[in-house]
């Protein structure tokens, strides 16, 4: 398992066990150090799940807010607690994250894979389904920046393949 994706499911996992046990936030460090000793305990960098965690929790009221609103017919206290926790992170990732670091369609990807680890047979079509609706509802954040990325790579290499051919046949 890669390991952003690894401290994705720790993340989910510390996030439902605070939403389980009704955990004081003052907690959450206690939790995530537990979730990798129990699930990762050769990984020694938290940083991300940490920062995902304490984002979700920080941000958690314009979070639920937007899911809310882009899933109208499931109230948050219905939705299942592994979903719910997933949507929170793909959500904090799309309002929050950093877009270099995780563009929005990696964001929205990752939590479809947890929702295929960790929640039920509908889980992950009902995470594409709201994280997709939050992605729209922002305006498609760089939607097309990866096809121009693609076309400017290419005209670097074929420059540089350019300039080589020019060196080489001098």
């Amino acid at each position: 398992m890669a390991n952003r994706h690894l401290q994705r499911s720790i993340a989910m996992q510390s996030l439902f066990e605070r939403d389980f046990h009704e955990c004081d936030d003052t907690r959450v460090d206690t939790v995530i150090d537990f979730n990798y000793k129990e699930f990762a305990p050769s990984t020694k960098d938290h940083d991300f799940s940490e920062r995902l965690v304490k984002g979700v929790i920080e941000h958690t009221e314009q979070v639920d807010t937007l899911i809310a609103k882009c899933a109208p017919e499931w109230p948050l206290d219905q939705i299942a607690a592994v979903d719910r926790n997933t949507l929170r992170i793909g959500t904090y990732e799309l309002l929050f994250g950093d877009y270099e670091e995780t563009p929005p369609k990696v964001a929205i990807n990752e939590a479809i894979e947890i929702a295929k680890a960790y929640g039920s047979d509908s889980s992950p079509r009902f995470i594409n389904g709201v994280l997709g609706t939050i992605y729209r509802e922002m305006g498609e954040p760089m939607k097309n920046d990866d096809a121009q990325k693609a076309k400017e790579r290419r005209k670097d290499e074929g420059e540089k393949n350019e300039e080589k051919s020019a060196k080489d046949g001098k």
